[in-house]
């Protein structure tokens, strides 16, 4: 049994990046679909109010701390996690590990161009790399069907799904049961980034958690969203306290 640490109520799995890749594996060798989850502290704050939410998180195969607050937060409970993995480097730890093993990924999400650009990099960092498909994420309901038997037909071990949360998570556990991939992993809008839409911050300021600043100073208009941030942690740090009494 995986370590795990529960923070507002969803279980995050404590583990580090070279822990995910022998998870990884095993969910390759699997016989059904496993599921990744990959919240930070805005998609945590949301679920504490969307139930659903907070279900789907904690009925994923793996959770990881993508965020520092994921992590600052962790030692409120007295089990601090070992370290952030961010979804995108997740996400490239596993293009690297199909392209080992010779899997098949699809890509659903984000707008055409981007897909499409995120792919042809892919392809560039993994010469040989197998792209079984791309979808973009400006689809309804209606067309879910037709896309998961797109994502079957094309063979695909893997599927990175980049439509926001929480649309990623309802949708990879609405058709858990009829994708034939390996492995699904929300992946929130790391295509932009692939794709080089996005820049990510500095190495040395994701390794002080400070990649929230480098992202708002970027993207002024998130302001709202990084609110969520602080609040999560005195959510987190309070949450802590009644469960400790």
């Amino acid at each position: 049994m995986r370590e795990k640490v529960e923070i507002v109520g969803v279980n995050i799995d404590n583990v580090t990046m070279e822990d995910c890749k022998g998870l990884l594996k095993d969910f390759l060798m699997g016989d059904r679909l496993s599921i990744i989850a990959t919240p930070n502290s805005e998609m945590l704050y949301n679920a504490v109010k969307d139930r659903e939410l907070e279900q789907l998180l904690n009925s994923s195969q793996l959770v990881i701390p993508d965020g520092i607050g994921v992590v600052i937060a962790s030692r409120f409970y007295k089990a601090p996690l070992k370290e952030r993995v961010a979804g995108i480097d997740l996400m490239a730890k596993i293009a690297e590990l199909a392209y080992e093993q010779e899997k098949s990924i699809f890509m659903l999400g984000a707008s055409q161009e981007v897909i499409e650009l995120a792919a042809d990099k892919l392809r560039e960092r993994y010469p040989g790399l197998k792209i079984a498909g791309i979808r973009n994420g400006y689809f309804g309901t209606e067309d879910e069907t037709e896309i998961i038997s797109e994502v079957n037909a094309a063979g695909a071990d893997i599927l990175f799904v980049g439509l926001g949360s929480p649309k990623q998570e309802q949708f990879m556990h609405r058709h858990r049961e009829s994708l034939n991939a390996k492995v699904a992993i929300g992946v929130g809008g790391s295509f932009d980034v692939i794709a080089g839409k996005l820049t990510r911050a500095p190495e040395i300021m994701q390794k002080l958690g400070l990649e929230w600043l480098h992202r708002l100073f970027k993207q002024p208009s998130r302001i709202g969203r990084m609110m969520k941030l602080p609040k999560f942690i005195i959510l987190a740090f309070y949450d802590s306290k009644a469960r400790s009494k």
